[in-house]
């Protein structure tokens, strides 16, 4: 840690005084740096956006925000997951929170599920809450369950489940 007695202690130059002075201001700068660093993970990451030009055949899957604007065959698995106006999805979405405004066709999971009005869906929809918009078009059934992301593979017990599939 830093020493009071040092900085304030009276030397027997001016100039040797100073170079101690200088150097513990150099070594209090560089913990506050390192301090803002620790702080930053916390901030939370952007969403990853895959623009209207992509298109990704496979599966997806992060802790993270996905934002798609391209075009997907496969399943995505998200934190928040976004569909824009020009994106289709071919695939089953597991997200906690699903935003559509564009197309997908098959199954959306989500603790929330929000169709806006440019939304175009096919598939079934499993959620704990959902909100759809005037204009959007959905054709297959809504469930509501407690826990959708599980998948119905538990329904009592769902947390133990979840941890050998990642």
């Amino acid at each position: 840690m830093f020493s009071k007695s040092k900085i304030n202690e009276p030397g027997p130059k001016a100039d040797d005084a100073a170079k101690p002075a200088t150097s513990e201001a150099t070594a209090t700068a560089a913990p506050r740096p390192a301090e803002f660093k620790a702080a930053a993970p916390k901030a939370k990451p952007p969403a990853s956006i895959l623009s209207s030009d992509l298109h990704i055949t496979g599966n997806l899957k992060t802790t993270g925000d996905i934002q798609v604007e391209g075009t997907v065959e496969g399943d995505i698995r998200a934190h928040l997951l976004t569909i824009g106006e020009s994106a289709t999805i071919k695939g089953e979405v597991i997200a906690d929170d699903v935003v559509i405004n564009g197309r997908i066709v098959g199954r959306v999971r989500g603790l929330k599920v929000r169709l806006t009005a440019t939304a175009r869906v096919e598939g079934d929809i499993i959620h704990k809450t959902i909100a759809i918009e005037s204009g959007a078009h959905f054709e297959g059934s809504v469930q509501r369950q407690d826990d959708p992301l599980t998948g119905g593979k538990s329904p009592v017990g769902s947390a133990a489940p979840a941890a050998p599939q990642g």
